[in-house]
């Protein structure tokens, strides 16, 4: 049928296992338009483009990463394939909170970033220390930008020498690091038995 003989098969097929649809949120930077109309598309400039130079950064620092978008979505990506996503929502929570301008917005803030992820009942507790979990809930009491800095600090750490290596060992970072036309011979595509399909993974994350 028209769905098996299209290109689309692939792309769609791929797209269902989440190391793929990463390749297809990323698409952006690495983009192969071959279409006829390319008059209509403009090529994304070389400031948009996600370098081999970039992505290897990411491996010199876990904040290189995160303080990348792409990189930061690639890691996000990869937490939520292990269950543990809410370390690094939490951490931009806070990065966003630092950013409030209004006093009349820190203890609004302040107490929904808490209730999510540090409260006994909070929706994605983060692992947080007994003593740092007590100073963060004192801290709500008088509500400052710097009250989730301890909190921040220790789930970055914990991020750091956990979950980064992890990652950095993983397809979803393997595979943006493997240079251009590398192809996919045994040494680059050490996937047991989804051989093929991290194959086409490289394809679809640098021409989906």
């Amino acid at each position: 049928n028209a769905l098996s003989s299209s290109p689309s098969w692939l792309f769609y097929f791929s797209a269902k296992d989440m190391k793929h649809r990463l390749g297809f949120l990323l698409q952006k930077s690495d983009s192969c338009d071959y279409s006829s109309s390319q008059g209509k598309k403009e090529k994304v400039s070389s400031s948009q483009r996600l370098s081999q130079e970039e992505v290897r950064k990411w491996a010199d620092s876990l904040e290189n990463l995160i303080h990348h978008d792409r990189g930061l979505a690639a890691f996000r990506a990869f937490l939520k394939s292990e269950y543990s996503e809410e370390n690094i929502e939490f951490w931009v929570s806070c990065e966003e909170y630092k950013k409030t301008k209004s006093p009349a917005k820190l203890s609004p803030k302040a107490r929904k970033i808490y209730d999510e992820f540090i409260s006994v009942q909070a929706t994605k507790e983060v692992n947080l220390d007994s003593c740092t979990r007590e100073k963060t809930s004192h801290n709500m009491l008088e509500p400052t930008l710097s009250c989730f800095d301890e909190a921040q600090r220790k789930i970055f750490t914990l991020m750091e020498k956990d979950s980064y290596r992890r990652f950095l060992k993983s397809p979803y970072y393997l595979d943006l690091v493997s240079p251009p036309g590398a192809g996919c011979g045994p040494e680059n595509c050490k996937r047991n038995h989804t051989h093929t399909l991290d194959c086409n993974s490289n394809i679809i994350s640098q021409c989906a």
